[in-house]
């Protein structure tokens, strides 16, 4: 689904985004290679606890979802300000059941807390739903706090299912 462009800073095609989504001066677009130094990183610590990420680990990483064609990270950046407000992630999961189906995973859905209260989110979520349709999925799905279910309701989204997890005491190295 993805489509790398030789030479483009995006992570993605911008052309698979919804332009309907653009509006108030806030306009969406794919993540760029040169978003770590655009705020992109503080943005995050909105959300949750980053850690200390360097430019060179960033480009890596970027580099790394760009290659792999199934993430799609998008941010907000207000036009005046080229400030970036809000940031979410579909990646798309390739499945063996239902006919070799796709699922999109909604991550990081984060807004500034100077934006909050302006339906940012709400658009946030939709061009991801949007992303994931694009891509083939029969479904996408997020896991979020008991606080925000609300919220995801809002956006046509229900409850379904219990989420579990385990945390690694010592993350060890990738295959």
């Amino acid at each position: 689904m993805a489509s790398y462009l030789s030479g483009s800073k995006a992570l993605f095609d911008a052309a698979l985004l919804d332009p309907s989504f653009n509006s108030d001066g806030v306009r969406c677009r794919p993540l760029q290679s040169d978003d770590y130094d655009r705020n992109f990183m503080a943005l995050l610590g909105q959300l949750t606890v980053v850690g200390d990420v360097s430019r060179d680990a960033w480009q890596a990483r970027f580099r790394e979802m760009r290659n792999a064609g199934c993430y799609y990270t998008i941010v907000f950046e207000d036009e005046s300000t080229g400030r970036l407000v809000g940031a979410g992630t579909v990646f798309i999961e390739s499945k063996f059941l239902r006919g070799l189906g796709r699922v999109g995973h909604i991550e990081d859905i984060v807004v500034d807390k100077e934006c909050r209260g302006k339906r940012l989110g709400l658009r946030i979520i939709e061009q991801l739903k949007h992303l994931s349709r694009r891509a083939g999925a029969y479904k996408t799905i997020l896991d979020c706090s008991e606080d925000n279910v609300g919220f995801y309701e809002k956006c046509g989204m229900t409850r379904k299912e219990v989420q579990m997890v385990v945390y690694a005491d010592k993350p060890t190295p990738r295959l």
